[in-house]
């Protein structure tokens, strides 16, 4: 189910290069998407809005809060 390859960035805007940690966020990424398409599948077969059932996915990526970060 990969898409093409997104170039992922350290907070500075370099690159991030290892090829480890690439493969392991392109394993996520696809992982993600999958159970997306799942959700998506479902939602359409319940009947729902599939237009609606997308938004409140990205709402809920949004509102994940990030522990680490020292905002």
């Amino acid at each position: 189910m990969s898409m093409s390859k997104t170039l992922w960035v350290k907070p500075d805007g370099t690159p991030v290069s290892c090829a480890e940690k690439l493969k392991v966020l392109q394993q996520n990424l696809d992982e993600f998407r999958g159970l997306a398409l799942e959700f998506l599948e479902d939602a359409h077969l319940m009947e729902c809005d599939v237009e609606q059932v997308r938004r409140v996915l990205k709402d809920a990526v949004d509102a994940i809060p990030a522990p680490f970060d020292k905002k």
